[in-house]
């Protein structure tokens, strides 16, 4: 009999994994796994249950919370040589990269997806020594979602992230920075930047581009440029509220490969937890490196090649 570990966050989301653990864990019963159960218990806990697993004990790892919860498997699993696919049962608020992978909303077709699904070699991004599935981002708002308690998200969901970020609009932080891609150097005033491998980031769809695929070895990086007064201001949240892309006040292009560097250290988000204040950043995509449970009928439209005869 194949072997699952299955890690889950108790307190992701609105707790909605409880009722239905049993009906989960039938699914994976049915598909031929001996189960293996392991609620987290703290921060970083998911991380370190990857970490200290024997993978030759193992077949499948399937986590189930939200964005923090999937970054801290895929990190503990990306630290190891002996790596095993991974099956992803969406439990948080927004949920975007499971959303950009199809993987389904409802607990239990996720669940049937976990171990039915079809394995797709992912991008991931390496952050100087550290992994995130999806987003690295500095600047306006990116605190918000480590900033909000848990229990303002579950009561609130969404909305907690909006109220949260509201605060931040009269006082905005602005950073002096050089990033450096593809032999391009550029040195402005930023309030925000992001490197994604996602197609919506907070919820938001099209503010990163359309042509978005997840195992081409390429980020989309998006920077957003000081505003000189609160009308530009007002106009660029404006922007990324209706999803545009305004060129006079951003850089949007995509790289494999990109260096920030600033006079200060600057706070970074992971998959919306602290990465930590840096002053030198690297940021690499390695490429196909995440083997991920996604729907068969979706696999297609994931990757690169259908995609760019989809494009011709």
């Amino acid at each position: 009999m194949k072997r699952l570990l299955f890690i889950y966050n108790p307190r992701a989301g609105k707790e909605l994994l409880k009722p239905g653990l049993s009906d989960i864990v039938d699914i994976f019963v049915k598909a031929g796994y001996e189960v293996v159960i392991y609620p987290t218990q703290s921060y970083r806990d998911a991380y370190r249950k990857v970490q200290e697993c024997n993978t030759e004990e193992y077949d499948l790892v399937v986590c189930s919370g939200g964005d923090g919860t999937l970054d801290e498997v895929v990190t503990g699993m990306m630290m190891r040589s002996d790596r095993l696919p991974i099956g992803y049962i969406p439990t948080g608020t927004t949920n975007d990269f499971a959303n950009s992978l199809h993987i389904p909303k409802q607990l239990l077709k996720a669940a049937d997806n976990a171990v039915n699904g079809e394995v797709f070699p992912c991008d991931v991004g390496r952050f100087n020594d550290d992994i995130f599935v999806y987003i690295a981002a500095f600047g306006l708002f990116t605190d918000v979602s480590y900033e909000t308690r848990q229990e303002a998200k579950n009561v609130l969901g969404h909305l907690a992230y909006v109220l949260e970020g509201t605060k931040r609009l009269f006082n905005v932080p602005s950073y002096r920075i050089r990033f450096t891609h593809d032999g391009e150097s550029i040195e402005d005033e930023f309030i925000f930047g992001m490197v994604t491998n996602s197609r919506s980031v907070g919820g938001f769809r099209s503010m990163i581009g359309k042509q978005v695929v997840f195992d081409d070895g390429l980020f989309e990086v998006t920077m957003i440029k000081t505003p000189k007064n609160p009308l530009e201001l007002q106009e660029i949240v404006a922007a990324l509220l209706i999803e545009q892309i305004d060129t006079k006040y951003m850089y949007t292009f995509k790289s494999g490969e990109i260096t920030f560097e600033s006079l200060e250290e600057i706070p970074w988000t992971l998959d919306g937890e602290y990465g930590g204040s840096h002053d030198e950043v690297t940021i690499r995509n390695e490429k196909q490196q995440l083997s991920i449970m996604v729907p068969r009928k979706d696999v297609a439209s994931l990757k690169t090649k259908e995609k760019s005869m989809l494009l011709q």
